[in-house]
């Protein structure tokens, strides 16, 4: 154990409204994932530290992924792998069909992410951190929590920065 690599990660926390105004919170680890919840695309606008960055984001969902989680979902998603000690987020759209082109964003660790779900009666959207799921929601707050860490430790031979590497440059 002394020998082990160390890694601090900051968990996400996520308060969801849902349509009937009230208030779920959870904890995540990897990421926050919004998904639409029918056949049809999810429309959401999208406030970072309280400034309107996209009126309108029509896709299937959207994430924002913690480090530790951008080579999971994230990934799979065409989202950035983030070194582990990265202090930034990021903010990944799943299926965008306008903008066409985006791709997503890296925000910084700090930054509060506002999420709002446009016509969310007609176009119903599910949030979820990690495995906990809140359906039918209006409104999402996603930050990182700074009251809680948690410390991981690895083998030095097998480090976490390592392997992202190799991931990063795998064809």
């Amino acid at each position: 154990i002394e020998a082990a690599e160390r890694a601090t990660l900051s968990p996400l926390r996520m308060v969801a409204t849902d349509l009937d105004g009230k208030l779920h919170r959870a904890m995540a680890i990897n990421e926050v994932s919004l998904l639409r919840q029918t056949a049809q695309s999810a429309r959401l606008k999208i406030v970072v530290d309280g400034r309107v960055r996209m009126e309108e984001l029509v896709c299937d969902g959207l994430m924002v992924a913690t480090p530790a989680g951008s080579t999971a979902y994230n990934l799979s998603a065409h989202g950035p792998i983030l070194p582990i000690g990265a202090k930034l987020l990021a903010l990944t759209p799943v299926s965008a069909f306008r903008p066409r082109r985006w791709r997503g964003a890296l925000l910084k660790a700090e930054a509060k992410v506002d999420i709002e779900v446009i016509h969310p009666d007609r176009r119903p959207v599910s949030a979820s951190a990690d495995n906990e799921e809140v359906r039918n929601i209006a409104k999402v707050t996603v930050e990182t929590d700074p009251a809680r860490t948690l410390k991981v430790l690895f083998d030095p031979g097998h480090a976490l920065d390592e392997r992202i590497l190799r991931e990063q440059f795998a064809f």
